[in-house]
């Protein structure tokens, strides 16, 4: 649906969407996702045949970028380098920061509900939040409530 090419997400989105069983609206939103072995061990469960796995060739970079962030995130942003991808899916402050740094386009899991409305797959991300509050998976409420706010509810 979306012009994006190549996305790349970390764990925290596959876990949040597994969560309140969304994870269709990453395939409805960019067809095919890209992960990183590192990911798939980290998210612990069988992942979709439009999840491709593709492992990181830069090892250095790899190495370089775990001195920063975890080894998941680090992995995501590193195949990004690589691959010249056009989006990485993290929600960890300290990834995002360091994606900026490096120049490596993001966006939050939130971001995707929004996107998802915006592309009209979705009727509305409040739903979404609602159960979102529902889980043990932490989001500042601040977050939950600009997320709803952003999308016009």
């Amino acid at each position: 649906m979306s012009s994006t090419k190549i996305v790349i997400t970390d764990t925290s989105c596959f876990i949040l969407l597994s969560k309140i069983d969304a994870f269709e609206l990453l395939q409805r939103l960019f067809g095919t996702v890209l992960t990183t072995p590192e990911i798939a061990r980290e998210f612990g469960e069988q992942l979709p045949e439009w999840v491709t796995v593709v492992p990181v060739i830069n090892q250095d970079l790899f190495q370089l970028y775990k001195e920063e962030v975890d080894p998941g995130e680090a992995s995501a942003l590193a195949l990004a380098k690589e691959l010249l991808a056009d989006l990485v899916i993290l929600d960890d402050m300290n990834a995002r920061r360091f994606a900026g740094k490096i120049g490596i386009t993001f966006k939050g899991t939130l971001g995707l509900f929004l996107m998802a409305k915006q592309a009209k797959l979705i009727p509305a991300v409040k739903p979404y939040i609602e159960k979102i509050k529902q889980t043990n998976f932490w989001i500042a409420a601040h977050l939950l409530e600009q997320c709803i706010r952003d999308a016009g509810e």
